[in-house]
C-alpha cells in the first residue's frame, strides 16, 4: 500500500513562534489518519503546508505522489480540501456553488452540471439544491462544502475539524458521508478536536503537540498505552470511602483515586472481570450502596491528558465560525500566509 501524503521534517515558523518542528506524517492510500492535539498544536498549520496554502520553512512533503513545493498546481489538482469554515456562497443556491466549483476546475457546463446534480443526490440536498445557501442549516452548508471538495473527485481528501459546531445530530450525519467516501476508495487527512469522531472514523490517530509527532497508532493502541483497564465506584455514601478504598486496594495496581469528596473511587486493575467480581462481591458483603460501579477501558481523552497534559474537552469551540488562521498558537500567522 502506498502513502498518498508523507511528510518528512516539516517546519513552519511564524516570527518568535514555531508552529510546526519537524512534523512527519504518512496517511497510506484508502486510509483515514486523524490529527489530535490541543490548540495552538500545529494541525491547521500542517493541513495548510500540505495542501499548499503555505509554505514549509524546512522539510519535504509529497501528496499523491506529487512534490508540493516543486508542483503545488499538481497538488491542487489530486485534493479536495475542507476547512474549518463552510466555504459556501451564500447569494448562490446549492446547485450554482457546485457547478461554480466545476467551472473553476475545467469540467467544462455540461459536465459542471451533471456533477452538481449528482453530489447534491449524493449529500442529501437535492430537494434544496435550487435554494439559495443562505437559507441552508448549518449542517447542509458543511455537507456542501464537502460537496464542493469533491467536485474533480480527487483521490486526496483534507478535512480540517469538518463537524466543529455541528449538533449532535448533524455530525452524526457528517461522519455517515465520511465512511461512505472512505469506503469508496478515498484517502482522508482528518484534524479534530473530538476524540469519538477519530474513535470512530480514524484508521491511525497522531497526536501532536507544539508542531511535533507525540504518538501515534490506531485507537486501542493509543488507548493500551495509558494503562490497562480500571474499576470505577460511585458511592451514595460517601462516609463508605475509607471501606471501600480498602476493597479496591486489594486488587489495584497502584494507587487508588478518589475524588468527589470521597463520592468516586478509581483504581486500576490488571485482572479484569475477575477484578471486578472480587469487588463487587466484598461491596455486598459490606452492604456497601453504590450509585455506579464498572469496569472501564482507558477513553482517548485520557490518552490526551496523558501525552499531552491539555484535556480536550476544554479545547472545543461551541461556534464553526472560529478564526480560521493556521493555529492559535501562531497569532501572527495572518500576515504571512502566501500560497506556495
Amino acid at each position: 500500500m502506498s502513502d498518498m501524503i508523507r511528510a518528512r521534517g516539516l517546519v513552519k515558523r511564524f516570527k518568535q513562534v514555531e508552529a510546526l518542528a519537524g512534523l512527519d506524517l504518512d496517511v497510506p492510500e484508502g486510509t483515514v489518519l486523524a490529527l489530535l492535539g490541543p490548540n495552538g498544536a500545529g494541525k491547521t498549520t500542517a493541513v495548510r503546508c500540505l495542501t499548499t496554502l503555505l509554505r514549509p520553512d524546512a522539510g519535504t512533503a509529497t501528496v499523491a505522489g506529487v512534490d508540493v513545493l516543486a508542483d503545488p498546481d499538481g497538488v491542487r489538482a489530486r485534493i479536495g480540501l475542507s476547512g474549518q469554515y463552510a466555504a459556501v456562497d451564500e447569494h448562490l443556491t446549492g446547485f450554482e456553488n457546485l457547478e461554480m466549483v466545476g467551472r473553476l476546475y475545467g469540467l467544462g457546463r455540461a459536465r459542471s452540471k451533471a456533477r452538481a446534480r449528482e453530489l447534491l443526490e449524493r449529500f442529501g440536498l437535492a430537494d434544496a439544491g435550487d435554494r439559495p445557501s443562505k437559507t441552508y442549516s448549518g449542517g447542509m452548508r458543511r455537507r456542501l462544502d464537502l460537496a464542493g471538495a469533491l467536485v474533480a473527485a480527487p483521490p486526496v481528501l483534507v478535512l480540517d475539524e469538518p463537524t466543529t459546531g455541528l449538533d449532535p445530530a448533524s455530525r452524526l450525519q457528517m461522519w455517515d458521508v465520511i465512511r461512505d467516501l472512505v469506503a469508496s476508495g478515498s484517502t482522508l487527512l482528518l484534524t479534530t478536536q473530538y476524540l469519538e469522531e477519530a474513535d470512530r472514523l480514524a484508521d491511525d490517530i497522531v497526536v501532536i503537540d507544539h508542531g511535533r509527532a507525540i504518538a501515534r497508532g490506531t485507537a486501542d493502541e493509543l488507548k493500551a498505552q495509558t494503562g490497562g483497564e480500571r474499576i470505577e465506584v460511585v458511592l451514595a455514601d460517601p462516609a463508605d470511602s475509607a471501606g471501600v478504598q480498602r476493597v479496591l486496594a486489594e486488587v489495584a495496581t497502584g494507587q487508588v483515586g478518589v475524588e468527589s469528596g470521597g463520592r468516586e473511587l478509581t483504581a486500576a486493575v490488571d485482572g479484569g472481570v475477575a477484578s471486578l467480581a472480587r469487588v463487587l462481591s466484598a461491596l455486598e458483603a459490606d452492604g456497601v450502596a453504590v450509585l455506579d460501579v464498572g469496569l472501564r477501558r482507558p477513553t482517548l481523552d485520557d490518552v490526551f491528558l496523558t501525552l499531552t497534559g491539555s484535556h480536550t474537552g476544554s479545547d472545543v469551540r461551541p461556534d464553526a465560525r472560529h478564526d480560521a488562521r493556521p493555529d492559535t498558537a501562531a497569532t501572527d500567522a495572518s500576515s504571512e500566509e502566501v500560497p506556495a
